[in-house]
C-alpha cells in the first residue's frame, strides 16, 4: 500500500463547550480556517485532540463530524489510543465505516508492553482494517520507543506505511531512511524540531501549534522543502518560542489557550486537565504578544 502523507498536518483540538460538552460548531470554524490557509491534512482526536478524554460514542461522533466537514478536501487521519488491541482494532475499524483516510495508531495505554506485546498490538490493529496505518512512536510521552528492529517487524505489514516520529532525536530520521529506503513516510511529531527533520527528508510535519499560525506553518515547510534555507529560518526563529509550547507536559492547554488568544477556538479542556493560572498562564500570554507584535510579512516569500 503505498501512500503519499506530505505536507502540514495540524493535530487538532476538540472544542468543548462551557459545561464540557463537545461544541461541534466551533469545530467546523476551525476546519475551515485551516483549509483556507493551506493545511494538506488533519490529524483528529490526537493528544491534542485529548482523546482519552472522550468516550467511546464521542469519540465517532466527533470523526463523523470531522469527515463531513472536511467533505474531501483535505487528509482526515484519527488517532487510535486505547487501552486494548481489541479496542483499538474495533474504533479503527469503525472509523474506516465513517471514511477517514487514514489511522495514528498508538500503543496500548496504561499497560506499557514489551517489544513483543507491543509489535503484537499493531498487527493486530492492522490486520483488522483496510485503513492505511501510521506508527506514533513517542516514546518520551508513551515510554515505548518502537525501535528499528521492531520496526523491521511492522515493515513486514502492508498497511503500516507512515511513522510520527516523536523521539525528539533527529538521528532517527536518518536511520529510518537507511534501513527502510523509501517504505514508509516520516513525519516530523515535535515541533521545535521541525526545520531540522524537513532538511533530513521528513515527507511530512504533525503539528500542535500550526492550529494557532497555520500559514506559517506551511510557508515554513515549502520553504524548507525548496531549499530556500535563509528564508525558512527567518521564520522558525520567529516561531521557536512558540513551538517550545508543544514540548512540555501542559501542551493542550497551552495550545487551546493560543487557539483562544488568535480567535480559533477555546481554551476548554476536559479534567483531569485544567486550564492555565498563574506564571503558566502569563507565560502563554507573553509568548503570543511577542508572537503577534512580530509577525513576519508572509507574501514577501512568493510561494505562490
Amino acid at each position: 500500500m503505498k501512500v503519499n502523507w506530505q505536507g502540514v498536518f495540524p493535530a487538532i483540538s476538540t472544542q468543548f463547550n462551557d459545561d464540557g460538552s463537545i461544541n461541534y460548531e466551533s469545530n467546523a470554524r476551525m476546519l475551515e480556517d485551516l483549509i483556507r490557509d493551506g493545511i494538506d491534512g488533519v490529524i483528529a482526536l490526537g493528544t491534542i485532540g485529548e482523546n482519552a478524554s472522550l468516550s467511546p460514542e464521542e469519540k465517532r461522533e466527533f470523526i463523523k463530524h470531522t469527515v463531513k466537514t472536511v467533505n474531501g478536501r483535505i487528509l482526515v487521519l484519527s488517532g487510535c489510543t486505547e487501552n486494548t488491541a481489541q479496542q483499538a482494532a474495533k474504533y479503527a475499524q469503525d472509523v474506516e465505516a465513517l471514511g477517514v483516510d487514514g489511522l495514528m495508531l498508538l500503543p496500548a495505554m496504561i499497560y506499557r508492553g514489551t517489544n513483543r506485546e507491543v509489535i503484537a498490538h499493531y498487527q493486530h490493529v492492522a490486520r483488522s482494517t483496510k485503513l492505511p496505518i501510521m506508527i506514533y512512536n513517542n516514546p518520551v510521552g508513551y515510554g515505548v520507543d518502537i525501535n528499528l528492529e521492531m520496526t523491521a517487524v511492522l515493515a513486514e505489514e502492508p498497511n503500516i506505511v507512515a511513522i510520527k516520529e516523536s523521539t525528539t532525536d533527529t538521528r532517527r530520521l536518518t536511520e529510518l531512511q537507511s534501513r527502510f529506503g523509501d517504505r514508509f513516510n516520516i513525519l516530523c511529531g515535535v515541533d521545535d524540531i521541525a526545520l531540522e527533520s524537513i532538511l533530513l527528508g521528513a515527507t511530512g510535519w504533525i503539528s500542535g501549534l500550526t492550529n494557532v499560525f497555520p500559514r506559517e506553518s506551511v510557508t515554513l515547510f515549502k520553504l524548507a522543502r525548496a531549499g530556500r534555507i535563509e528564508e525558512a529560518r527567518e521564520i522558525y526563529r520567529w516561531f521557536m518560542p512558540l513551538l517550545r509550547l508543544d514540548t512540555i507536559p501542559t501542551l493542550v492547554q497551552c495550545i487551546k489557550f493560543a487557539e483562544q488568544i488568535v480567535g480559533r477556538g477555546s481554551e476548554n479542556v476536559r479534567l483531569p486537565r485544567m486550564t492555565l493560572i498563574g506564571d503558566e498562564r502569563a507565560y502563554v500570554e507573553k509568548v503570543m504578544a511577542e508572537a503577534l507584535a512580530t509577525r513576519l510579512d508572509l507574501d514577501k516569500y512568493n510561494l505562490n
